[in-house]
């Protein structure tokens, strides 16, 4: 069975918060508003489990970590966040300031299930201090971002020698002000399709759910090539359009595509 994971940790906006703050108290703290969205990226397993416990962000040079307190914990399967499905982790206040990294702080109940038989994934380095997720941002007072962490889980989960696995995540972070996405329907239902939009810069893919709609996270503003490429056991051909605009902070929507 060919599932996929395009997690995005979903949707990438940038709001106006306004913040209350009393303008007699020069001292008085300062707070953004974060969002914190899990979404997936390509992989080629029956089910993909992940024990999320905390989000934790690091401020600055001298790396002072903050927990950001209520969080939506719990075992996800990213197999389902798939055609702009995606989970919220995070909504809160924190202190406003330059922020470099976010950590995402697993449990134990981590597994992969591959033809039907389910295995542990091992996860040392989450568990001890959080795995990593570059973000390199500055929050200002009074602003809602909402950050989106893409989990890439073909490239996350390795294969080990003794015929274990071992969880290695590849995550992608995006927030609304720096990307924007790309969403459509293919048809016909019951075939399921790549979706990839490419030029110079790089490369963003996600497949189609069981819906037929798909949702490309944190594509980078420019001129994109979609090629929409059906499983290879179907007899239809590969789409190829060209041209395609991404504006930051908006949706290019491609409509209903047909497979031939």
């Amino acid at each position: 069975m060919k599932c996929i994971l395009k997690i995005s940790f979903l949707s990438i906006l940038l709001f106006s918060f306004v913040a209350c703050s009393d303008d007699d108290d020069s001292n008085a703290d300062q707070a953004s508003r974060i969002m914190v969205n899990l979404t997936d990226a390509p992989g080629d397993y029956e089910h993909v489990y992940v024990d999320v416990q905390d989000v934790r962000i690091i401020y600055g040079e001298n790396g002072e970590e903050v927990t950001i307190g209520n969080i939506n914990a719990g075992v996800y399967d990213l197999l389902e966040l798939t055609g702009g499905v995606s989970v919220l982790l995070v909504d809160e206040e924190i202190p406003s300031g330059a922020i470099t990294q976010m950590r995402l702080v697993l449990g134990e109940e981590n597994s992969v299930v591959i033809d039907g038989e389910t295995f542990p994934l091992q996860t040392p380095s989450a568990q001890q201090s959080g795995l990593k997720v570059q973000v390199n941002q500055t929050l200002e007072p009074g602003i809602l971002y909402e950050f989106t962490l893409d989990f890439n889980v073909e490239e996350s989960i390795v294969e080990q020698g003794n015929g274990g696995y071992l969880l290695k995540p590849v995550i992608r972070a995006s927030t609304a002000a720096e990307s924007g996405s790309i969403s459509g329907l293919v048809l016909p239902l019951g075939v399921q399709s790549l979706v990839t939009a490419s030029n110079n810069e790089g490369t963003v893919s996600a497949y189609t759910n069981a819906e037929g709609n798909f949702v490309l996270h944190g594509v980078s503003e420019g001129i994109y090539t979609v090629t929409i490429e059906p499983e290879f056991t179907s007899e239809f051909e590969i789409i190829v359009i060209e041209n395609v605009e991404v504006v930051n902070g908006n949706v290019t929507s491609m409509g209903t595509i047909e497979l031939l």
